[in-house]
């Protein structure tokens, strides 16, 4: 007997048979009234779930036959009476064995038959609801499920593949004992439409993917990880974070994770630092549970370990969380395969890959610990790499890194290899020999005091070796050797430092001789500051009077060879500058090692330097090399040994410029104070010939100081020479006072002047009158010349001379008045001449 539910459905029915035929009528607006009035009466009626079952049934086939509709309105309506109806029916998988195959036919074939995007979004929505409300009953359509699935992920349309998406994961989770028969078909689609433009798409791919792979048969996680490490660099946070909560997943849930671990670890540790906060966070939070989990399941192989792996190094860093015992037992025991992908990572082409791999490599031997010592090996090789990055935000982790293998690994076995390398780092690194060194100063800083001790003498001995700090000009080079030492410095000191204090003093003035940038001088001084305050001294010319004999020692031993490009001549023009007044109390090693360097044999650009340092150095002289006052013990081999031979003449432009920079350490030295008059004289006869013929070089600077330093020479000792020799200067002089230039003009006018300030008791006027009337007349010449200069230098002569012998310098005076130009000077003169008598 039928219900009154069934027989409500039977009117209803029998009340729209004319509304059913029109379905089959070749007018399309004759369809479409008949499924607006359908839906009107029947789901916008409110009718009872048993009674539109019932209508259902029989107006499915009918439904199914207008999804192929030419009409796109027809076929909308349809679509969405087949989803009403499957929403408010009690059993809508009684529809399943006609509405899958007729969904199949239309989204799961070769081509997609359905043209409208609205309308295959409609139909995807039909099928997650028809998921969603029949569960596994579905199980005998998982292949037309499946097939339309395939195709629709890489639907055109962006909406039909989130929708896909959406769809495959809820299947995936509905039925997931079958499901995994049928899951690889979905990771070719899914790899396909993992890069699309619209970061919503990606992320619904990553998380259908993650679905299907846990899911699945566990065999298609190698084909998913390289697309899935792409979206770690995604410019979308949203999908970065997708990415990591499906690797987060997998390696708490896959059933055979196990045997992944070693790939799905960096995935997510490369979240680690994301610049999201929350997704950095979330890593964190992920990794925890995933190390936790390990540990629980692991827990009898870890019983031994529990007690001892709960304490942190001695040296851990300060400020960061220890990572779980799990965590670290499962960076540990998958480091040995994670290596090779870092290493090859490293070097990828890609600014961002390599910065995303140097900071999981820093983190990953955070998690290791003292079992890096096991991985030492690949580790430097690839932090050289790594180093040696144009890019800094590489440089930065990496260097992290080596000081994390200082702070975890003992200094027996990592200086054992990293020594190597740096002294051979020409060799293994051409392109970049200073990366090793980048990574020995980040390791020294990592390391201790107290473990570095023992090491402290090999280190510094290796730091001063000639291959290592003397290896190049580069400034990159040169810098990490101050860093070295800097690291040193700032790790170890006290007694430890002083033990090694002469070695880097040498690597300190090696660096400062190589260096052109100021900025790298300024450095070194710096660290050799340092080097004084971890050793308590007060001052640098300490360290240098510790140091001074070794230092002259060590470079007396290549002495014989040097030239003007050797380091060594510049090594030995830093300590002496920078030792200050130190020097003056090691004269008796400096000064055969100069008489030696100074000979004319010698390179004649070592000579040129020499020279040029030394006249500074003379200048100052009481702070320099007679800081003690004992330069005069030394100075008569000084001059006959070292100056001396170097003004003798000797034809070219060379010879010249040397014989030019031996006058001014001349001069610098008989102007500085270093030297007395007794010990003047007594070299006087060989010194007076070579400066008179120093007076007709072609050079101008050669005659200048030539003037000047012979004007020096007669206020020391021009009372004590013999007329003779004085007669034999003034000519000589005389003579460049018509000189082509002006400055030596008038510095030979002042040397003129000086000669006759000085002529002493034993220079008798009135026998050497000649003498005196002749320069008297030249004199007088250049009175009235063009020049103003000369004539008032002319001026103040002919008064120094006038004390002379006033009434010759009358006389000669009055007689040349009136033939001048301009006779005020001469007026002047003779009023001067008059208020003296």
């Amino acid at each position: 007997m039928a219900t009154g539910d069934e027989r409500a459905a039977g009117e209803i029915l029998k009340a729209l048979a004319r509304h059913f035929n029109c379905l089959n009528e070749d007018n399309k607006s004759t369809r479409k009234r008949a499924l607006e009035t359908i839906k009107k009466e029947t789901i916008d009626k409110g009718l009872s779930s048993v009674v539109l079952q019932e209508i259902f049934a029989s107006l499915l086939k009918s439904l199914l036959k207008c999804l192929s509709d030419p009409m796109e309105r027809c076929r909308e309506l349809a679509i969405q009476m087949i989803g009403d109806f499957i929403r408010c029916v009690p059993q809508p998988e009684e529809s399943l064995p006609y509405l899958m195959p007729a969904l199949s036919q239309r989204l799961g074939g070769k081509e997609i038959l359905e043209p409208a995007e609205e309308l295959r979004l409609s139909m995807l929505e039909v099928i997650s609801l028809t998921v969603e409300v029949c569960g596994k009953r579905l199980v005998p359509y998982i292949d037309d499920m499946v097939k339309i699935l395939e195709r629709t992920i890489v639907d055109p349309f962006p909406d039909a593949k989130r929708e896909s998406c959406k769809c495959t994961i809820s299947f995936a989770k509905t039925v997931p004992e079958h499901f995994h028969m049928q899951a690889e078909s979905l990771v070719k689609p899914l790899m396909q439409t993992i890069a699309h433009q619209h970061s919503r798409v990606r992320v619904a791919v990553i998380e259908a993917t993650g679905a299907v792979i846990q899911h699945g048969t566990g065999k298609n996680v190698d084909d998913v990880l390289s697309h899935l490490a792409q979206r770690l660099f995604d410019n979308s946070p949203q999908v970065r974070k997708a990415v990591t909560l499906v690797v987060g997943d997998w390696l708490l849930n896959l059933r055979d994770r196990y045997s992944y671990f070693h790939k799905l670890i960096p995935l997510l540790l490369s979240s680690y630092h994301d610049e999201i906060p929350e997704i950095s966070q979330m890593t964190a939070d992920l990794w925890r549970q995933v190390g936790a989990q390990w540990e629980r399941e692991n827990e009898d192989d870890l019983k031994d370990k529990m007690d001892f792996l709960l304490t942190p190094p001695a040296l851990y860093p300060p400020g960061v969380e220890r990572p779980g015992l799990g965590c670290r037992e499962l960076v540990v025991r998958n480091l040995s395969r994670l290596m090779p992908a870092v290493s090859r990572d490293m070097g990828d082409w890609l600014v961002g890959t390599r910065v995303k791999t140097a900071q999981l490599l820093a983190l990953l031997l955070l998690h290791a610990e003292d079992h890096c010592t096991q991985h030492l090996q690949p580790l430097l090789s690839t932090l050289y790499h790594a180093c040696a990055d144009p890019e800094k935000e590489v440089v930065k982790p990496s260097l992290g890194s080596a000081q994390l293998l200082g702070t975890f690994v003992g200094p027996e076995a990592l200086l054992k290899l990293l020594l190597a390398h740096v002294e051979s780092a020409s060799s293994t690194s051409p392109s970049a020999p200073w990366v090793p060194l980048m990574v020995l100063r980040a390791a020294l800083r990592g390391s201790s005091g107290e473990a570095l001790h023992p090491h402290l003498q090999r280190l510094a001995d290796t730091l001063a070796l000639p291959e290592v700090c003397q290896e190049t000009q580069q400034a990159v080079y040169l810098e990490q050797v101050l860093e070295c030492v800097d690291a040193l410095l700032e790790v170890c000191a006290g007694d430890s430092i002083s033990s090694v204090s002469l070695q880097l003093l040498k690597v300190l003035i090696s660096v400062e001789s190589l260096a052109s940038e100021e900025e790298i001088r300024d450095r070194v001084e710096v660290c050799v500051r340092s080097l004084c305050e971890v050793q308590g001294v007060s001052a640098v010319c300490e360290v240098y009077r510790r140091h001074m004999s070794a230092l002259l020692e060590w470079l007396s031993h290549t002495h014989h060879s040097w030239t003007g490009g050797s380091l060594q001549r510049t090594q030995l023009e830093v300590a002496l500058v920078r030792s200050g007044p130190v020097i003056g109390e090691f004269l008796p090693l400096l000064l055969p090692l100069l008489q030696s360097c100074l000979q004319p044999s010698r390179d004649p650009e070592m000579r040129l330097h020499l020279f040029t340092m030394l006249s500074k150095m003379l200048l100052n002289a009481p702070h320099t090399l007679d800081s003690q006052g004992r330069f005069h013990e030394h100075v008569d081999v000084f001059v006959c040994e070292c100056v001396l031979p170097n003004l003798v003449w000797q034809g070219g432009r060379t010879a010249a410029a040397i014989r030019t920079s031996a006058l001014s350490c001349l001069l610098a030295l008989l102007t500085g104070g270093a030297i007395a008059t007794l010990q003047l004289l007594s070299f006087e006869d060989r010194l007076t010939p070579l400066l008179v013929s120093a007076l007709d070089e072609d050079s101008q600077m050669c005659r200048l100081l030539a003037c000047q330093s012979l004007s020096t020479l007669l206020k020391l000792t021009g009372a004590d020479l013999q007329p003779d020799t004085l007669n034999k200067i003034y000519p000589e002089v005389l003579k460049r006072v018509d000189d082509g230039n002006e400055e030596v003009r008038v510095s030979a006018l002042k040397a003129l002047g000086v000669w006759l300030s000085s002529l002493g008791k034993n220079y008798n006027s009135q026998s050497n009158q000649p003498h005196l009337e002749f320069l008297f007349q030249q004199l007088l010449l250049y009175l009235d010349d063009p020049d103003s200069r000369v004539q008032e230098a002319t001026f103040e002569v002919l008064k120094a001379g006038s004390a002379v012998h006033p009434s010759l310098m009358q006389k000669e005076v009055e007689g040349v008045r009136d033939k001048q130009r301009c006779p005020i000077y001469c007026d002047k003169l003779l009023q001067h001449i008059q208020s003296v008598s």
